[in-house]
């Protein structure tokens, strides 16, 4: 009898625990991202109303591309003047490198905080080359450029708080995608979504939830979030996006061809009007 009652109990109790834990994680990841678009606020206020530059590029000089925005440290400096790295820029503002990342993620890429520290000078142990990137499960917007697929042709990251009559108010949001080079085919998301499998963790990429299914139908159902300019975060749908590809020209014009690349980024949609 008792044995019966504290399943039953089990039974009822659960589900509740969990639901808990998805509001706490929820609740998490919205603090994440104002601390990130306070700390980038900040940066202006030391630095003339501009935010930092961009990380997500490959090339270096006038022969560059853009690359994945979940980017928080490139493949080299852009120039001489420019850092490889989002903390070099933000380190004295964010120093607990677990605010960069989404608590509901499949797991914390093991490198994140001492990657954060290194900044500039990280070199994974793991690996013979000298400037590896990190992938992180947030996608960042400012001062960046990406090819819309709508007529509209790019969307203009914020390059301060100001912003101009081009610019974007959106300074990142929760990774959400389609057909991603790790796992072509199917939808990802730093979110968990039902269903769903892990797709691990590289030495240089973080993990990531990720389902199969056709582009934009049978889109999974998650609610993600997203930060501004204003320093407020809000949620959005999975239904409520546009999608955003990669560019391979510095202006944002021309995209990564379907199959080549990081696939698709979902943007929300009430960011671009």
């Amino acid at each position: 009898m008792a044995i019966s009652i504290i399943s039953l109990l089990m039974g009822v109790l659960l589900p509740a625990v969990g639901s808990v834990r998805r509001k706490a994680r929820a609740m998490l990841g919205m603090n994440n991202q104002k601390q990130i678009a306070a700390a980038l606020n900040l940066f202006a206020l030391d630095n003339d109303d501009r935010y930092p530059d961009s990380v997500a590029t490959v090339g270096f000089g006038s022969n560059w591309n853009w690359s994945d925005p979940t980017k928080l440290t490139g493949n080299r400096k852009r120039s001489p003047r420019l850092y490889r790295s989002m903390s070099a820029y933000l380190r004295s503002y964010i120093q607990d490198a677990e605010t960069m990342f989404c608590p509901n993620a499949p797991r914390k890429y093991k490198y994140l905080q001492q990657s954060w520290d290194a900044g500039d000078e990280w070199d994974n142990p793991e690996t013979a080359f000298p400037s590896d990137p990190v992938g992180g499960t947030y996608c960042f917007y400012w001062s960046y450029k990406g090819y819309l697929g709508d007529g509209r042709s790019i969307i203009v990251g914020p390059r301060g708080p100001a912003g101009g009559r081009s610019e974007s108010k959106l300074l990142l949001t929760d990774y959400f995608g389609y057909d991603h080079w790790r796992s072509p085919g199917a939808y990802g998301s730093c979110e968990r979504i039902k269903g769903g499998e892990v797709v691990p963790e590289t030495m240089l990429l973080s993990a990531y939830w990720s389902r199969p299914g056709e582009v934009d139908s049978d889109r999974p159902d998650i609610q993600l979030r997203a930060g501004y300019t204003d320093g407020h975060v809000e949620s959005y749908s999975s239904n409520d996006v546009i999608g955003m590809r990669v560019s391979i020209t510095s202006d944002g014009t021309v995209p990564y061809t379907d199959g080549v690349g990081p696939g698709i980024f979902y943007l929300p949609a009430s960011a671009l009007y």
